[in-house]
């Protein structure tokens, strides 16, 4: 049987179980919080006054604060390649409207509320260029984005478990940091989107825990490939009016590593979390190729651990057309 034949079938024999996931790990849209809860009331006699106290407070928080909570908010804004493209893996079929597809639709719903909560939040902040944003995150869906998994669903869900937790921890920390700069209201809308982030994380790993029980073999190695190539963050085709594809992503990564919103120590952080919760060093029956992939995931957190030790950030910040210091 060809892998792409086995992977189908592995798909469909977990899809029975779909459905108590959607229930264990997402929200009913009743119940789930939304943007509304975070920013002022439109309809209410105080939303100016609420919006001034925004404004204002917003003044406290730095350059490179703004820059990385526009970036955040352009990678959550970007969700409908997301959703294109996962619609788009082996075993998930839109057309069915299958218990996995049901999975991509409400995930993608929740997703949404995050760019749609901080889109709003930096619109009333008044302190970034909302031309510039839009025309980047109009850029970066039209682009779409090569993540190297292609169609396959062990490497794509290797892929989303990875970066929900890298969301998680990215999200958490700028919810410190406007807490530090007394702007509680922006901390907490932070800090809800970090628990979704972190929810999602731990269904996608429990997809790929459960194809580790019934195609050890295969699932190690994919887990190895997306570690070899390394795992590309979402935005990493960022370009801003009039620049080309991915031009400014290395300068938004070197901004968010300066103020310590997500590190290369992070990273492999990650990595290694990975590593320990699907207990790759305890997993048996792999077949000869599946054992070589293993050692080399175990060893790996070490080895990029002396890497990231030497990366230096540049101290200057890149001017991003997002924002403009004059404001700030």
């Amino acid at each position: 049987m060809s892998l792409k034949n086995v992977r189908l079938e592995v798909m469909s024999f977990l899809e029975k179980d779909v459905e108590s996931l959607i229930k264990k790990y997402l929200i009913p849209v009743e119940t789930i919080w939304q943007p509304t809860d975070f920013l002022p009331n439109s309809e209410s006699d105080t939303f100016l006054d609420d919006v001034k106290e925004i404004r204002e407070l917003s003044k406290e928080l730095p350059y490179d604060f703004w820059v990385v909570l526009v970036g955040d908010m352009i990678t959550e804004e970007a969700l409908p390649t997301y959703e294109s493209w996962l619609m788009d893996v082996e075993g998930i079929n839109q057309q069915e409207r299958n218990g996995w597809s049901k999975w991509i639709r409400h995930w993608t719903a929740e997703e949404n509320r995050h760019g749609d909560v901080l889109n709003k939040y930096l619109y009333l902040s008044g302190r970034v260029n909302m031309k510039e944003i839009e025309q980047t995150t109009q850029h970066l869906i039209a682009d779409g984005f090569d993540i190297g998994t292609a169609q396959d669903p062990y490497k794509n869900f290797v892929y989303t478990s990875f970066q929900e937790l890298a969301t998680y921890v990215s999200h958490n920390r700028v919810a410190k940091l406007a807490k530090a700069k007394g702007n509680k209201q922006l901390s907490r809308m932070c800090k809800i989107i970090a628990g979704d982030e972190m929810r999602h994380h731990h269904a996608y790993s429990e997809f790929v825990e459960r194809i580790f029980k019934v195609d050890p073999s295969q699932m190690m190695l994919a887990f190895q490939h997306m570690m070899k190539q390394k795992i590309t963050m979402p935005a990493h085709f960022l370009r801003e009016s009039g620049g080309k594809i991915g031009t400014i992503f290395e300068e938004f990564s070197n901004t968010a590593q300066r103020i310590g919103v997500y590190t290369s120590t992070d990273y492999v952080d990650i990595l290694q979390k990975l590593i320990n919760r699907w207990e790759i060093d305890k997993i048996t029956n792999l077949s000869d190729e599946a054992e070589k992939a293993r050692d080399y995931l175990m060893k790996l957190p070490n080895r990029m651990m002396r890497l990231a030790d030497r990366i230096k950030i540049p101290e200057n910040s890149y001017q991003f057309k997002w924002v403009e210091p004059a404001k700030l």
